[in-house]
């Protein structure tokens, strides 16, 4: 319920040529819920966040993405995707 404005203004930071979410000195985001464990604007959120854990990044090799896993409790958890699906995530944000 906020323009858009304010919300790149108050929380995201500049990171290269694109724009991220800014987060607290734990690593959460600032939209991160540590009471419901969960995001609070999960229906709206942004790309960097809809292809998370797909990040090129961390499909770079096994070792990565084992640590991936290790970090976020989601990751090689619940849903299945196809190759074809984990790709297509993975291209939309060059992480």
């Amino acid at each position: 319920d906020k323009p858009i404005g304010e919300i790149r203004l108050l929380n995201t930071r500049q990171v290269g040529n694109r724009l991220s979410l800014t987060e607290f000195e734990n690593g959460d985001c600032v939209y991160f819920d540590p009471k419901t464990r969960g995001c609070q604007i999960y229906p709206v959120r942004p790309t960097q966040c809809r292809t998370w854990p797909f990040w090129r990044s961390n499909l770079e090799s096994r070792e990565k993405w084992d640590e991936v896993c290790k970090e976020c409790p989601g990751a090689g958890t619940g849903q299945s995707f196809t190759q074809i699906e984990i790709d297509d995530r993975a291209a939309q944000e060059d992480v």
